[in-house]
Parts: structure tokens; C-alpha cells; sequence
């Protein structure tokens, strides 16, 4: 059951607040993202902290004209949980699980200062678990938050508002993942295969719909969940489904990007089909999934640096590149009901094989 401490970063254990444990790549993070209603502007934000290691991290990208400009920020944790900043960003919760604020100083030449607001109650997905051999790989919760977005964002002195119908997502986990820098002792019978990883928060007028799957290297899921959440929905509402399926999925040549897919989700009175179609990039390393700025490495007392990507250039084939949000326009179906059309992100990551797709 989720409570208003739950958003706050102070778990101690994949479960609520009321448990408490530890472990070495224990996290607990936020993740925001928001993007204008044609998915032209986007923005993205995690913010984390990792207890054992004693480090705490924040990043933020925004792309503009084709580039991803982002703030990486890292610093010794000193024990203190509950102080949500780390240099020049700041992570304020206005009301527990519905209003959180996000604000970047200017640095760089970037800024930003946005607030999300829950579009219903937050989702609770079902907890991931998973062995890597004889150790644990994952075991967390997270908490799954459509959202709408006010304020503005700012790159070397260009400011823009938001503007009317900005949405987007927002989410919290906390748990077990590998973070900070990999242990250097191999583990004997300890061999990841593949990670297979499809989500996909999408925000249509009055309504929001999540998907997410873990697979096999043979395209069994291992976790999975699709929702069909009406505005103002509370703890109990919506729709849940165990067993949603995305299909007609074809991969960019050269790369493990999708260039489409068709969530299909089962309904009493039938099915609803989402058709996702991606229209832009988003890269994860640039909020700290993997690259130099991996959640979690020790930088020192604090460190601050700006990293440009070009997306135009950039080898979308390199694995560092695999992990991806595709901002994405989205066309649901539903039996005895209107068309509706929607925006979102379609996130990706494909590591190792994946027989499903061809890939080995």
C-alpha cells in the first residue's frame, strides 16, 4: 500500500516505509519527465540517493532543436536523507503523491523550474525481482505518476513557459538495482543473459495508459502491467491487466529502437489497441542511466558539469546509446468507445539477446 511517506527518499527496503533492511545498491529515486503537446520540447529529471554507497545524485536534460543539453550533479550524501538537493537542484514535495516541484539554478546555462501535479493517484507496479545467479539483481517498487506541467525551462538565456497542455510522467522506485561502480570480483554462476525493458506512460485528454514489460532473452515476461487510468482516479480505480501485449514491432535498421509497436490490452469487452508511433529521442545516459554520470559513482564533496548531445550525430547503435525514452504520438482504440489520441514515451533497453526481434 502506498502512503504519503513514500515519496520521500528515506526506504530502507523494496517494501513501504514501514519495513526496513539494507543492502549495498540499495536507491531510492525520482524520475520526472515533461514534453509539450505535439512532444516538440521535452525535459527530463532524476534525482537520487544511495544510502550505502553515502552519495547523492541529480540530473536534468533538456532537448532543444535537435540537442540534448544536460546538468549532471553529484555529492557526498553526509548521511542526510531528507535534504532533497544536490548543488543546483532542488526536489520540493508540495503534497505528498499529487504536487512535487523541480527547480534548477541556473548553472551551465541551464535552468529550469517546473511543477508536477498528478493527473489521478499514483500507480503501485508490481514489485521487481530478480536473480543474477546466486545474488540479487533487482528488488524494488516503484510508483507511477501521469502528470501535468507548469513553469518553465531556460537554455543559455532562452526561457520558455510551458505552456497550455504540457503533461508527462513522473515516478519514484526504490530498492535493489546495481548502482555506482561495479563490483570488481566476478560472481561464479553469475551471468546476466539479457535485460529486456519496454514502458510506455502515455497522457490522452482525460485519461492516462501504462504498459511495462520484463522479458527473457526468449521473449517470456518475467513482469508486466497495463492500466487504463481515468482522471481523478483514486488508490482503486482504473483498469489493470496482467497480461498486455505489444506488438507489430519493428526495429530501426542498425539499431535496438522500435520504430513503432501496438500495446494490445485485454478488456471484458474486448480489447483496446494503442498504436505508438515514435517522433524523437531521448537519451537515458543523459539522466545519469550508464555513461561517466552513472547513478550513484562517487564524483567527490560535489561536482557539476554540463554534457551536449547532438542527436542528429550521435550512434544510436552504440550501447551506451541502447537505453532510450522515444518521445511518441499514440492512437487508442477501445470497443463501443471514441478514438482517442494521445502523447508519451516509448523507453527502451535491449541488452543481449532478444529472439523475439531477431537479435542475438
Amino acid at each position: 500500500m502506498l502512503t504519503k511517506g513514500d515519496d520521500y527518499p528515506i526506504h530502507q527496503t523494496p517494501e513501504p516505509i514501514a519495513y526496513s533492511g539494507s543492502d549495498r545498491n540499495f536507491y531510492d529515486r525520482y524520475f520526472f519527465n515533461g514534453y509539450s503537446p505535439d512532444g516538440s520540447e521535452f525535459v527530463a529529471v532524476a534525482f537520487g540517493v544511495y544510502p550505502a554507497l553515502n552519495v547523492a545524485d541529480a540530473h536534468v536534460s533538456i532537448i532543444r532543436d535537435g540537442v540534448q543539453r544536460c546538468l549532471h550533479a553529484s555529492r557526498i550524501l553526509g548521511m542526510e536523507r531528507m535534504d532533497l538537493m544536490v548543488g543546483p537542484v532542488r526536489i520540493e514535495v508540495i503534497e505528498p503523491l499529487q504536487t512535487l516541484k523541480v527547480t534548477l539554478e541556473r548553472a551551465e546555462g541551464l535552468a529550469i523550474e517546473l511543477t508536477f501535479e498528478g493527473r489521478s493517484f499514483p500507480i503501485e507496479e508490481p514489485r521487481f525481482t530478480r536473480r543474477n545467479g546466486p545474488r540479487m539483481f533487482m528488488d524494488y517498487t516503484r510508483l507511477t505518476q501521469n502528470v501535468r506541467v507548469s513553469g518553465w525551462t531556460e537554455v543559455d538565456g532562452d526561457r520558455r513557459a510551458t505552456g497550455a497542455g504540457w503533461t508527462g510522467t513522473r515516478d519514484r522506485s526504490w530498492g535493489i538495482r546495481p548502482v555506482g561502480a561495479p563490483d570488481t570480483q566476478a560472481t561464479p554462476g553469475a551471468g546476466l543473459a539479457g535485460f529486456f525493458w519496454q514502458w510506455t506512460p502515455l497522457n490522452f485528454a482525460d485519461t492516462s495508459v501504462f504498459f511495462h514489460v520484463n522479458a527473457d532473452t526468449e521473449g517470456k515476461p518475467w513482469n508486466t502491467r497495463a492500466v487504463i487510468l481515468p482522471d481523478g482516479a483514486d488508490a482503486d480505480g482504473g483498469w489493470h491487466s496482467d497480461a498486455p501485449r505489444m506488438e507489430e514491432v519493428t526495429l530501426k535498421r542498425a539499431t535496438r529502437h522500435a520504430l513503432g509497436g501496438t500495446l494490445k490490452i485485454p478488456l471484458v469487452q474486448g480489447e483496446a489497441s494503442v498504436r505508438i508511433e515514435p517522433k524523437g529521442v531521448f537519451l537515458m545516459r543523459g539522466i545519469g542511466y550508464g555513461g561517466d554520470w552513472r547513478h550513484g559513482g562517487l564524483k567527490g564533496e560535489l561536482a557539476v558539469a554540463r554534457e551536449d548531445i547532438d542527436l542528429a550525430t550521435v550512434d544510436m547503435a552504440a550501447p551506451e546509446n541502447w537505453h532510450i525514452q522515444a518521445i511518441s504520438t499514440a492512437v487508442m482504440s477501445q470497443p463501443n468507445a471514441p478514438e482517442q489520441r494521445g502523447v508519451g514515451v516509448f523507453e527502451q533497453l535491449i541488452a543481449g539477446p532478444y529472439r523475439p526481434y531477431g537479435l542475438g
